[in-house]
């Protein structure tokens, strides 16, 4: 008669610790693997929010239109484009209207940047009352610099829009603009970001609307 025989204590001690071998390997890569898929996630949804980021600014830059405004203080009067080297504030056309409300196509926006995070703001009126504040919402964090530059039409770059005297260039039919008129030919606005480096972008105007429309 055949005796069954079973593992003998060493051999089940030995499978085990291969057993155990195994499964550290298998959970170590198991880790890795997830670890890296996180930080390619992580990685894919900072270069969507840079590239949303950058298209805005881009596109309601491309909006411009050179329409001043009233500030928030009495006959306070704020150029069409005003800006310094880290802040641009402006009026844009294409300013949603889905509902058919009695407002204007026109919109204020405004990007500044604090140090850290480029933020930017939407006014929900042209001309301001006294308490008119924009929406401001952080569009960019982990921002190291933001800066801009404005290109006249006399193709010199300022580091402020408006100049003190338009350039004599700046014309709309043949009349000199004034200055709270007058857009720039170009921005340019520069991005340091902390982890992706240097980004750079020179956005073209619109050309000031004619006084009227040309004789057929």
């Amino acid at each position: 008669m055949t005796r069954a025989r079973g593992f003998t204590l060493i051999e089940l001690l030995v499978a085990l610790a291969v057993f155990a071998a195994l499964a550290a390997a298998a959970y170590g890569g198991l880790a890795a693997l997830a670890r890296t898929r996180a930080a390619l996630a992580a990685q894919q949804d900072r270069f969507a929010a840079v590239l949303r980021s950058v298209s805005l600014l881009e596109r309601e830059l491309q909006q411009a239109v050179d329409r001043p405004v009233l500030g928030n203080g009495r006959g306070e009067v704020l150029p069409a484009l005003a800006g310094g080297t880290d802040r641009i504030e402006f009026t844009r056309l294409g300013f949603a209207n889905p509902r058919a409300e009695p407002r204007s196509n026109l919109q204020r926006v405004v990007y500044t940047f604090d140090g850290t995070a480029l933020r930017h703001g939407r006014f929900g009126v042209l001309d301001r009352a006294p308490d008119s504040a924009p929406a401001v919402a952080t569009l960019l964090d982990r921002v190291g610099g933001f800066q801009v530059r404005y290109l006249g039409c006399d193709a010199v770059w300022r580091d402020a829009w408006p100049p003190a005297q338009p350039p004599r260039c700046a014309q709309r039919g043949g009349t000199p603009l004034a200055a709270v008129d007058a857009l720039p030919l170009a921005v340019e606005f520069h991005l340091t970001l902390a982890d992706l480096g240097e980004l750079r972008r020179i956005v073209e105007l619109p050309s000031p609307w004619p006084a009227r429309a040309p004789p057929p």
